[in-house]
């Protein structure tokens, strides 16, 4: 079976760190960018990062991420992750990761994963 899945969403309290993972089942993702994406309550879906097949370009929504995010990928482990610092607030939201085809340019997605629920709260 074909699939991506997060994991590693949770309860955190504001300043605290997650790592998110993002493991594909049936594909490889050698061949992908890999994007991650959040969707807040009530607002859309957005892009926050995105890393290239060979690992060697890594992207950021500056606005969001602000230097507090960093994505890496084990393609040993077939895994992408996301670890996220300094956590607000406004971070809680679902975040979803996705396979890109065209390599983090041109947002050409064919799998997506069902999302993990990071919840930042005192």
């Amino acid at each position: 079976q074909v699939q991506l899945v997060e994991s590693g969403g949770g309860l955190v309290q504001p300043g605290g760190s997650l790592r998110l993972s993002c493991a594909a089942s049936g594909f490889s993702l050698d061949y992908y960018g890999i994007g991650w994406f959040r969707q807040a309550p009530g607002k859309e879906r957005v892009g926050i990062s995105c890393i290239s097949s060979n690992g060697e370009s890594s992207y950021y929504v500056d606005s969001v991420v602000k230097g507090r995010f960093a994505i890496s990928r084990d393609d040993a482990k077939n895994t992408v992750y996301l670890q996220m610092n300094s956590l607000k607030l406004e971070d809680t939201a679902v975040y979803y990761c996705a396979a890109d085809r065209r390599d983090c340019h041109g947002d050409e997605y064919a799998y997506w994963g069902q999302g993990t629920q990071v919840t930042v709260s005192s």
